[in-house]
């Protein structure tokens, strides 16, 4: 039974749960927005480091360092988003169950929430939308995703993302309250769509890292991202999602971006594999979190489950869980049978 939307007149008090890079720009993207010189912006920091410089107009010096931010409202307590007419949930997959459920008795009924973490949790195999609806449950899961770097949006780039949500009037809403001529939602009511494809283009930019990091070419490249797009749309098509959706910016578009620049920590992270580092290497020398590390393994066991040949990604999950070489995982991929398209 869908969940009665408590108001679909307005979103005037918006909070951004999390402050890495994505929530940094995100909160900077609803300020730029605002009318008023002290916007009513709240943003929930896990840092104080972070928390104290954001609220002295110091930016973000942990994950979003050099860029010019304006002073925000944060702080390191759940209960200042108290009272928000919708939040943006930006913290990463694998520990949303935990921070969904302190800020439990922060949250009143029907407050829309954005998820803009792009992951799946690795223990359930549950999607962001089912961890939410576990957690807050009289929450109104939407998803917010799409081709778009935090520097990018922070600057005011112009970018375009989807908004998904079941209810239209609320996902036109919720488009007034953050869209803005740089920053462009498009609406869909396709959820699952909307998050298989942010989950999985994140392990295949890892994939594509790799060929960077080897210097198998721009060909290589190219095959692998519409390769990879045919898993991806497999999947969701299998979990119940729309190849149109996932056609689009969540998918498709998002999948381009990734897999394009080592300014995407997936990505970079594949091409440093490519390039003879370890995982564990790569991963100690970051602050910020890899989804598509933690997204490998659960991708490959919602593939099984679901009954969808993904070979890239179970590559990269080999290569992660250093079951197979990267040697080994291209020849055992380019090994494969031909087949029609």
């Amino acid at each position: 039974m869908q969940q009665r939307v408590k108001s679909v007149t307005g979103y005037t008090r918006i909070g951004v749960l999390g402050a890495g890079a994505w929530g940094t720009a995100l909160a900077a993207s609803l300020y730029a927005k605002a009318e008023t010189s002290a916007p009513d912006i709240p943003i929930w920091a896990l840092e104080p480091d972070v928390a104290s410089a954001l609220s002295q107009g110091h930016g973000n010096p942990i994950y979003l360092k050099n860029v010019p931010l304006p002073k925000m409202r944060a702080s390191t307590d759940l209960a200042d988003l108290a009272g928000c007419d919708a939040l943006l949930a930006v913290v990463p997959a694998q520990f949303a169950r935990s921070v969904f459920t302190q800020l439990k008795p922060h949250v009143t009924d029907g407050t829309p929430i954005l998820l803009c973490a792009k992951g799946i949790e690795r223990d359930s195999l549950s999607l962001m939308t089912d961890v939410l609806r576990e957690t807050l449950p009289n929450a109104i899961p939407s998803v917010l995703s799409g081709p778009s770097f935090a520097a990018d949006v922070s600057k005011g780039l112009p970018t375009a993302v989807t908004l998904a949500c079941e209810d239209k009037a609320l996902g036109q809403a919720l488009m007034d309250a953050i869209g803005q001529p740089g920053f462009r939602p498009y609406w869909t009511n396709d959820l699952i769509g909307a998050e298989v494809g942010g989950a999985v283009k994140n392990v295949l930019a890892i994939a594509c890292g790799i060929v960077e990091g080897l210097d198998l070419g721009k060909s290589a490249h190219a095959a692998l991202i519409a390769r990879g797009f045919a898993e991806m749309t497999r999947l969701g098509v299998a979990m119940g999602g729309r190849a149109e959706t996932l056609a689009g910016l969540c998918g498709l578009g998002d999948l381009v971006l990734t897999c394009s620049s080592p300014q995407s920590r997936n990505m970079s992270f594949g091409l440093a594999l490519g390039q003879g580092q370890s995982a564990q290497e790569i991963l100690a020398a970051r602050n910020a979190v890899t989804e598509g590390v933690a997204t490998a393994p659960a991708l490959v066991a919602l593939a099984h489950k679901h009954a969808v040949e993904m070979p890239i990604c179970e590559a990269v999950n080999a290569i992660l869980s250093e079951t197979m070489t990267v040697s080994d995982a291209i020849t055992a991929l380019l090994a494969r049978p031909y087949k029609g398209e």
